[in-house]
């Protein structure tokens, strides 16, 4: 009886001596890996960074550095361009942590994943969207804190990528008559007011053009 398990313990050890030899970090305690992991950081080298830090995350969830290792996996991420891992883990800190000091830089970062993909005005405005809806969440619950005019600039920023857009789509249904669907675009880049002057010129010359299509259709 005695056999079996002796064989399971030498199977158990042949297996930790087998994680230990492909994880040289596995008996690391917590504050040399948070420190690895800056090492990393602050070299550049995000990639490695993020191994350290999610052995901290995970073989340390208690320690005082398992937040600190939450929110430098999302820095590591976005600075690789990585923005769909980087938004998933700042929202999965902001869940965790609702209260903690570093939620304003967290709504902020999420708005910055969005605005750096922000493309052409032909292309998806989904970022831009994504990236307003973020910042005006920091202004309006952190309206004290120290980014918001960078912030604000961001959010024009997206404001002018979103006429943009309006004034692309309704040159293209201009251009193939379908004036009414044309009409409706321009005048959303025209009600902007003064925001964007010269997007809004090219919008209310594109409406007189438009009426004059469709009452010399009508007429017809």
């Amino acid at each position: 009886m005695k056999r079996p398990v002796i064989l399971l313990m030498f199977i158990a050890c042949l297996s930790f001596a087998a994680c230990t030899y492909l994880d040289p970090d596995i008996d690391k305690p917590a504050h040399e890996l948070a420190k690895n992991g800056m090492d990393e950081f602050t070299e550049k080298d995000y990639r490695k960074s993020i191994v350290y830090f999610e052995k901290l995350r995970d073989w340390y969830p208690f320690s005082k550095f398992a937040k600190l290792a939450e929110l430098k996996i999302a820095d590591a991420h976005y600075h690789l361009k990585e923005y769909d891992d980087a938004i998933f883990a700042y929202e999965e800190f902001e869940q965790l942590h609702p209260n903690n000091e570093a939620i304003p830089y967290v709504i902020q970062q999420i708005g910055n994943c969005y605005f750096e993909q922000l493309d052409t005005v032909d292309r998806d405005q989904t970022p831009a969207l994504k990236a307003i809806e973020a910042y005006e969440r920091l202004i309006k619950n952190y309206p004290d804190d120290p980014h918001v005019s960078e912030v604000q600039g961001k959010i024009r920023t997206c404001q002018k990528s979103l006429a943009e857009n309006e004034l692309y789509i309704g040159n293209f249904y201009y251009r193939t008559k379908h004036y009414k669907s044309a009409l409706t675009r321009f005048q959303s880049v025209a009600s902007t007011g003064d925001k964007f002057p010269e997007l809004q010129a090219k919008a209310l010359a594109f409406i007189k053009l438009c009426e004059a299509a469709m009452m010399d259709k009508d007429q017809n």
